[in-house]
């Protein structure tokens, strides 16, 4: 005699609503079939808005590493920076002069200054203004600049 079979078994229940519809990511790591890892430490913190007085700073980081071709000492120690103001919208304006008007980095540096600054992180907009008044002395050296051009006496 035969056995009439198992019927099939009931469909699942409906999800309910507290279920999500999309399933959840799977981890990420090396097999993982998930493409984006998660951001180490440090990536979040570059990634996070960076206070006023932390940009003012990561600008002023950049400014050093910023050269005039004819002095082997960075723009910011060499007193070309006169301001570095950091705004409510995280934009930048940043006055700074040349050692002289006939200085030949006169079209290039201060495109080079814009350039660089806004690759900080949280920085909004950029705005360098060159300016002649107060003109550029050795008084505005660093002391930093001085030891490096042995000019301790000025």
């Amino acid at each position: 005699m035969d056995v009439p079979a198992d019927p099939l078994p009931p469909p699942p229940p409906p999800p309910s609503p507290a279920t999500p519809s999309s399933p959840t990511p799977p981890a990420s790591g090396p097999g993982s079939k998930w493409p984006f890892a998660e951001p180490t430490e440090a990536e979040r913190a570059a990634m996070a808005p960076t206070p006023p007085a932390d940009l003012r700073e990561a600008v002023i980081d950049v400014l050093q590493t910023i050269y005039d071709p004819e002095i082997p000492v960075n723009i910011y120690d060499l007193g070309l920076v006169y301001a570095v103001d950091v705004g409510a919208d995280e934009g930048v304006t940043i006055r700074m002069t040349l050692t002289s008007p006939a200085c030949p980095v006169a079209e290039s540096l201060p495109p080079e200054v814009e350039q660089k600054v806004r690759c900080v992180p949280g920085i909004g907009p950029v705005k360098v203004d060159l300016v002649w008044e107060p003109p550029w002395g050795k008084h505005l050296l660093s002391e930093a600049a001085r030891l490096q051009l042995n000019m301790d006496g000025y």
